[in-house]
């Protein structure tokens, strides 16, 4: 049959003598059987599911954020804390109220008391180690100052690109863009803050060090002894008294034209335990620099020595090895900002982060409308005029949540058979005992 067919010539299509567009005669398929054998894959119905982005932070330790400026309220979930963690309303309110606005003329007017209720995963003062859900009701919304937001996009704001992204504006303080939103964040922070401290004996504080082309020098403040007292002292919170009234003055003679500044929060982490992060994509500074880049007016990151490192040589940025009166592994300098290869050494993490000016100012500005019309704009509603005091807290906050979730990966992977269990101690003893609990390691 293959050489009688093989001998057929090829046609296109039907022909008067019967041949089929195959080139063969149906006499030619007598006696030929075709078998056709149908194998059905078994596989689970598909499904469409859509996942909503963005508003989960973390993988142990996680918090959801929700809620927007002018709506009824803003807050958060949180998601694997232990239990039996001492904490209660009032621990989260003293964090929530370093954050708020209207602290002082150099702030946003807008008068919110921030107060805090925690409707589950805490009870009789002590995490239950289910989730933990935080709401704080929004008081003094004025949605009507976003009037000409409806027409125009203020510019250098999220304005237009929420709208590029869903195709809908929100016109009433800016919604998931606001920086309410980071209420949710310094409220998980508390909780993080407070956990490291008692596992850890772990100290995260940030302050101010420039407003404007006012810059605190290096070395006037020093981050192995500076306290919250020191930071908390003026309204501006940077450490150093003389260098804190240069910056409040720099932020009223800008705030009275309508117009706002930038500057630099320094942000260090003392006594963090050896061994937090991993070599490749997870590196301690890599979630570092995320989590205080996902801040409102982010602009730029710097940890340890950061751009200035690059104008020396090796010999001149290696941090040199030695063993300190206490037999622990120490370094002489500390140029590496406590972060070597993507993990902590534990010498003090510090980093900085650089927020831009405010966006919404009181001044004449040209920008155009949804319809593409070029107009004019004058923003209104109640701004910082320098968001950089108010941050503060959000980026310890956000150093709190990054260093407790890779403090747990730490110990799910690397402390259930640790080796050397002293090389991961932290170089200060822990306020609550021992980093290393297990059998295995006494």
């Amino acid at each position: 049959m293959a050489s009688t067919l093989a001998s057929k010539p090829f046609v296109e299509g039907p022909r008067a003598d019967g041949v089929t567009g195959l080139g063969f005669r149906p006499s030619d398929l007598r006696g030929l059987s075709v078998q056709v054998a149908i194998r059905r894959r078994s596989c689970p119905p598909r499904t469409l599911e859509v996942r909503a982005t963005g508003n989960v932070f973390g993988n142990y330790f996680k918090v959801a954020t929700y809620g927007e400026s002018h709506g009824g309220g803003v807050g958060c979930i949180i998601s694997g804390c232990p239990p039996r963690i001492p904490f209660s309303e009032a621990d989260m309110q003293v964090e929530l109220d370093r954050r708020r606005p209207g602290q002082s003329r150099i702030t946003t007017p807008r008068k919110e008391t921030d107060t805090c209720q925690i409707f589950s995963g805490i009870s009789e003062g002590m995490t239950t180690g289910t989730p933990i859900h935080v709401f704080v009701p929004n008081t003094d919304q004025r949605g009507h100052d976003y009037s000409e937001m409806s027409l125009a996009y203020r510019p250098s704001h999220a304005d237009a690109t929420y709208d590029f992204k869903y195709g809908l504006r929100s016109v009433q303080g800016g919604g998931r863009s606001s920086a309410r939103e980071t209420i949710g964040r310094v409220a998980a922070g508390a909780v993080a803050k407070k956990i490291l401290k008692m596992k850890a004996g772990t100290e995260i504080l940030a302050y101010v060090s420039q407003v404007h082309k006012v810059v605190l020098p290096e070395g006037v403040v020093d981050n192995d002894t500076v306290t919250s007292k020191q930071i908390e002292s003026n309204i501006v919170r940077c450490p150093d008294p003389e260098y804190a009234q240069k910056m409040i003055d720099a932020i009223d003679a800008i705030r009275v034209k309508g117009d706002s500044v930038g500057g630099v929060v320094t942000c260090i982490a003392r006594n963090v335990p050896r061994g937090l992060g991993c070599p490749v994509f997870d590196k301690l500074e890599a979630d570092l620099a995320k989590a205080v880049l996902s801040l409102p007016a982010t602009k730029g990151f710097e940890f340890g020595s950061g751009f200035a490192g690059t104008f020396l040589t090796g010999s001149e940025h290696n941090d040199e090895f030695y063993t300190d009166e206490n037999g622990n592994i120490r370094t002489r300098t500390n140029r590496s900002g406590g972060i070597q290869g993507g993990i902590s050494n534990g010498e003090t993490i510090y980093m900085r982060i650089a927020f831009k000016p405010t966006s919404t100012i009181g001044k004449k500005q040209n920008t155009v409308t949804r319809d593409r019309e070029e107009t004019e704009l004058i923003a209104r509603g109640r701004h910082d005029p320098c968001v950089v005091p108010r941050a503060v807290p959000m980026v310890e906050a956000m150093a709190a949540l990054v260093l407790l979730d890779q403090l747990m990966a730490h110990l799910a992977q690397c402390e259930m058979f640790p080796v050397n269990p002293v090389l991961q101690q932290p170089v200060s003893p822990p306020i609550n005992g021992p980093l290393l609990t297990s059998k295995l390691a006494q």
